[in-house]
């Protein structure tokens, strides 16, 4: 059994470690705050953007697009190299956000082993290294600053190799959190688009009948557009990851705090018993200690007196 000191000791280590989770918990907080503000604030513009590309549509409806799937069909064959934007954080310690994201990848890797990783966070880019899996791209430092013009940066690489032929087919995975208690792994398809996902009106969106001249021509204005509006999407799945990330971390932090106040409790009831036991074991030395200076001090004065009664006779 452990000594007090070794036991005060491990209550003095707990504490610490507790103060550390406690000081991420609040960190997390603080950030997830403030990406959602961020992402708030940008929505409305590319909610806007995308009313346009409806528009356009709705004007030409026989508008030729790299970006879209063709008039006459739907489907591309699927073979082809694929790319695949993986967002992954910057570190561990967010509970299965990072593994979640990682089992999707390995997933589409074994169904699609023609794929091209682009690699955001240094956890998504150590896990693929460490297994031999090549990365085209790695974009440092975009899991803990979601930026417009990181976001800006992916697109114009993506979308260059998606242009030139390279890739046939753009998907991103990443971490939508639905609620404060619920998040998911997604795996969506970027590019093409389907362009009956532009079909449907948004509620409270106006039909519009006046006539639109596009300069230069509708295909360069549509191709002008998506690429604002693929730059808004990546950007909105950047920020989701990292809300996602930090929501993992607040939920793992927490449950690290209790899991420190119950091992505080334990020490300190482990440590009152030791005590106590100490304690009474001091006594019961004392006592005996006692006892025993009593009973010779007793046989000491039984002595004298034997002595006495020698020197009388």
């Amino acid at each position: 059994m452990a000594g007090t000191k070794e036991i005060k000791t491990h209550i003095e280590s707990v504490k610490d470690t507790k103060k550390i989770t406690n000081a991420m918990y609040l960190i997390s907080s603080t950030k997830l705050r403030k990406a959602r503000a961020d992402l708030d604030q940008v929505r409305p513009y590319f909610d806007a953007l995308q009313a346009e590309i409806k528009r356009i549509f709705r004007t030409v409806q026989d508008v030729e697009s790299p970006f879209f799937y063709p008039v006459d069909h739907d489907t591309n064959p699927l073979d082809g190299t694929f790319g695949c934007l993986v967002i992954t954080a910057d570190k561990g310690l967010a509970g299965a956000y990072n593994q979640n994201v990682l089992k999707q990848a390995e997933k589409m890797l074994q169904e699609h082993p023609d794929t091209t990783l682009y690699v955001v966070g240094e956890y998504g880019r150590h896990f693929f290294a460490q297994r031999g899996i090549h990365i085209k791209k790695s974009f440092l430092y975009t899991a803990q600053n979601p930026t417009m013009d990181r976001a800006r940066e992916i697109t114009d690489i993506l979308l260059e190799e998606y242009v030139q032929g390279k890739v046939k087919k753009i998907f991103i995975i990443y971490t939508d959190l639905k609620s404060s208690l619920a998040s998911e792994a997604n795996v969506t398809r970027l590019l093409p688009f389907h362009r009956s996902h532009f079909d449907a009106p948004a509620p409270g969106e106006k039909a519009f009948t006046e006539p639109i001249e596009f300069v230069p021509s509708v295909e360069a204005v549509l191709n002008n557009v998506m690429r604002s509006y693929i730059s808004g999407f990546i950007y909105s799945a950047l920020i989701d990851s990292f809300c996602s990330e930090q929501n993992a971390r607040m939920t793992a932090m927490d449950a690290a705090n209790q899991n420190a106040e119950k091992l505080l409790q334990e020490l300190s009831l482990e440590y009152n018993r030791v005590r106590q036991a100490a304690i009474t074991q001091e006594i019961t030395e004392v006592s005996a200690g006692a006892k025993a200076q009593k009973a010779q001090r007793m046989k000491k004065k039984r002595q004298q007196g034997k002595e006495k009664e020698v020197c009388t006779n």
